[in-house]
């Protein structure tokens, strides 16, 4: 008999832990392949994860309502008639340097990344208290950063843990034969909480998974990206009136009802591959050109959460198969039914501030994007126009676009000149264009 590990599995880029809200199984149940053994819910999507092998329900190492790093042992199964030597893929995706091993029966379970090798000759695991994510753990295995070195390295995320950036920090330091920060150990953030009075008529709401998941995303983006805000002001008098126009003979031909944001998501994709810099992310001091122009769409939840589904090859889509999309996805999302694919991905993003009746907003990146639009309000505006007789004072349909840009890599000039070739594009929106 053997025995086969089953871990957090790995359910997007950006996804770097789960709960456990549900398991389906209990300890010494019989399950076959493709039972399902746990739902998990992330900021992003519910998941049921099913079992990749056959067995006996050994042991549940977590509990419901647990939230658990990814890669992380959850759950032993024995297997009957197993090779006691072989590997095997352990349930669901894992992260990029792991991978779970089966080991016979009373040994020590052992995962490749699980445990880096010091010159004490001792693991990992046995000497820290801390988790470090596969990443950090090859990085310093690479750099022959030993256990002691890794636990004075003082980490700027959740809970004190040890980014990418801090350990590559702390190598760069040592190069130059600076001191690296020393640990005082897990902290919720890298400044204290200022205390917060709380008086008697004062109501206490506890926040959801979701919200404090939202919460940690906003912060670590803020603290990764330097944030530069842009804003111009676009005249959308020829899309309005087009829209008003065609709006019932669109939904008559093609089924959809046709709303102002397919178009803003033609003219961001457009902007796109003239701006390829702008379409990239960042890893170190690498640029990272995507090739594809994936444009998400920030969609708000009846519970008052917010989640970003993607259009996939935006660029590629003529406007009835971006209504079509994304009317799909947006009511997908509201009825929380999209899948993962359908949520990861994303190279750029838009967020609506118009659908509030707000006419401009600083918005902040979705990570690992460079930047993000938001779009305002359309409003009537009295405004000059000249015209052969003269200037004269005219009503015009009038709207905000402001972008927000990683200065690390978009500077003033380039999201200063991509914003007006959004606003371009709209400006010059063919009033006779056919449906």
């Amino acid at each position: 008999m053997s025995q086969f590990e089953i871990v957090m599995p790995k359910l997007g880029e950006s996804i770097q832990e789960g709960t456990i809200t549900k398991w389906f199984v209990k300890e010494g149940d019989t399950i076959e392949e493709d039972d399902v053994l746990f739902e998990v819910a992330t900021d992003k999507v519910d998941s049921e994860i099913p079992s990749p092998v056959d067995g006996v329900v050994s042991k549940i190492l977590y509990p419901e309502d647990s939230l658990v790093p990814v890669g992380e042992k959850l759950a032993i199964i024995n297997m009957e008639g197993g090779d006691d030597e072989g590997e095997l893929p352990a349930a669901g995706s894992q992260p990029d340097d792991t991978l779970a091993v089966q080991v016979p029966k009373g040994g020590e379970s052992q995962q490749e990344d699980s445990q880096v090798e010091k010159t004490s000759g001792k693991g990992l695991k046995s000497l820290s208290n801390r988790f470090y994510s596969p990443l950090v753990k090859k990085i310093a295995r690479e750099e022959n950063i030993t256990v002691e070195e890794l636990e004075t390295i003082e980490g700027s995320g959740a809970g004190g843990r040890v980014q990418k950036k801090d350990i590559l920090g702390y190598i760069e330091g040592r190069k130059l034969g600076k001191a690296a920060p020393v640990s005082k150990g897990p902290t919720k953030s890298r400044h204290e909480p200022i205390p917060v009075s709380i008086g008697a008529h004062d109501q206490i709401i506890e926040m959801d998974r979701v919200r404090k998941l939202i919460a940690e995303h906003m912060v670590m983006s803020k603290q990764v990206s330097p944030h530069v805000t842009s804003v111009v002001e676009a005249d959308v008098t020829n899309l309005v009136h087009w829209r008003t126009k065609n709006k019932d003979a669109f939904q008559q031909r093609y089924g959809e009802k046709i709303t102002y944001m397919p178009v803003f998501t033609e003219a961001v994709a457009q902007a796109l591959s003239e701006f390829p810099l702008v379409n990239s992310s960042i890893d170190g001091d690498k640029i990272i050109l995507k090739k594809d122009i994936n444009i998400g769409i920030a969609v708000a939840k009846p519970d008052g959460n917010l989640i970003v589904p993607v259009i996939k090859n935006s660029g590629q889509k003529n406007l009835v198969g971006l209504t079509k999309e994304l009317n799909r996805l947006a009511m997908a999302a509201r009825e929380n039914k999209l899948s993962m694919d359908e949520i990861e991905g994303g190279t750029f993003t838009i967020t609506n501030f118009g659908s509030f009746r707000n006419i401009i907003g600083t918005p902040i990146i979705n990570q690992p994007q460079v930047a993000i639009l938001a779009t305002g309000s359309i409003e009537k505006k009295p405004a000059v126009m000249e015209t052969p007789t003269g200037d004269a004072i005219v009503i015009r349909h009038k709207m905000f676009l402001s972008l927000s840009y990683d200065h690390r890599i978009v500077d003033g000039a380039l999201g200063g000149a991509f914003l007006r070739r959004i606003a371009d594009i709209l400006e010059e929106f063919n009033i006779n264009r056919a449906i």
